[in-house]
């Protein structure tokens, strides 16, 4: 940690969603705490009692999808065995006084990245990454089309015992549900209040800052410079049509996000050009993380419009994306109790640190 990210205490406002602060606190990570373990490498490509690795296909529910579709497969998709939401019951709810309840309808699958066991992101392919985007970007489209019960359908990655992992073997999944997550709604809502007031998403709007803002604040009484902020300082990865960005307001002290340069608020509506970038920049913003804080344990999310008949109508104030969080420290009570997350690196540094490695 530079001199000068070295006693930084402050709480920082998410833009996108003002109801989420961080507080940023380095000389916390001066004290003694429990970090998450770092997963271990596994130089396999085959592991007999995977049921996802190829071969072991009796081993999981029927395919749902696979490319290619015939012959031999890279991504497969099956249902999850033991789902969060299901279609196998219809009941539309229950409502007694203030308690109230919907049914729990929808679909849970599971997406298999990967026919090796112990590959990962950053050691695939960017043609296996732009394949695994259109995999996800053609599932989104058909369970959206299949059911018009579904409001939104959220893809995301959990790697490693602690963010959620059963099984090692790379893995992503998909729910399609009948409500819009409440995160989701939240950056819809203030999105869109960003929107009115400005005419410009906000989404955009921090995309130019990170790309053109810098400044220089003073301290009024001795003249001295208390922070810089300098064009570029929040980039880690660039590509021809995305850009990868470390959060001012970050709740993970890794945390990255990854955005189309252009304005776009669906993720269905990208190109497989678009989806060939967007493997490049996860490749490599990837390979950064790896570099700088191997083996973490972390979940991504995709955030994208939802359903056009779910009646939140975002095309010009939303932006979809995709969020890489990075699970190095484990919550403390007054994380949970207060619902602030805790960073002990400022973000300014972290980024830094993730620039500064050399593909």
């Amino acid at each position: 940690m530079s001199e000068k990210d070295s006693n930084v205490r402050e709480i920082r406002i998410n833009p996108v969603s003002p109801s989420e602060s961080v507080l940023v606190a380095t000389a916390r990570g001066m004290r003694p705490r429990t970090a998450e373990k770092r997963v271990a490498e596994v130089p396999v490509d085959h592991v007999a009692k995977c049921p996802f690795c190829k071969g072991n296909e009796d081993k999981t529910p029927p395919t749902i999808m696979a490319r290619p579709s015939e012959g031999d497969w890279k991504i497969r998709i099956v249902e999850n065995l033991y789902p969060v939401l299901g279609d196998d019951r219809r009941d539309t709810g229950i409502n007694f006084g203030l308690q109230q309840a919907i049914e729990g309808y929808g679909r849970h699958e599971v997406i298999i990245d990967h026919k090796s066991h112990g590959i990962r992101m950053h050691e695939m392919d960017v043609s296996h990454l732009q394949m695994l985007f259109q995999t996800y970007r053609q599932r989104m489209q058909e369970l959206y089309a299949n059911d018009k019960r579904i409001r939104y359908v959220l893809i995301f990655k959990n790697f490693g015992e602690a963010a959620g992992a059963s099984i090692k073997h790379t893995h992503s999944q998909i729910i399609a549900m009948p409500v819009i997550p409440e995160n989701v709604y939240n950056e819809i809502h203030h999105s869109r209040n960003y929107y009115e007031k400005h005419h410009q998403c906000i989404f955009c709007t921090l995309i130019d800052e990170a790309l053109t803002f810098e400044a220089t604040i003073y301290d009024r009484e001795s003249g001295k410079i208390r922070r810089k902020i300098d064009v570029g300082q929040y980039v880690i990865e660039r590509g021809k049509k995305f850009i990868a960005i470390k959060p001012f307001a970050s709740r993970y002290e890794w945390e990255v996000h990854i955005l189309p340069l252009k304005h776009e608020s669906d993720f269905i509506s990208t190109s497989d050009e678009d989806l060939e970038d967007l493997g490049m920049v996860l490749k490599n913003t990837m390979a950064r993380l790896d570099r700088v804080i191997g083996g973490a344990q972390y979940n991504f999310f995709l955030h994208s419009q939802p359903h056009a008949d779910a009646g939140e109508d975002c095309s010009a104030s939303y932006h979809w994306h995709l969020e890489i969080c990075p699970r190095t420290s484990i919550p403390t009570g007054f994380e949970l109790g207060s619902g602030l997350f805790v960073s002990t690196i400022s973000p300014e540094d972290a980024a830094q640190r993730l620039r500064d490695v050399k593909l």
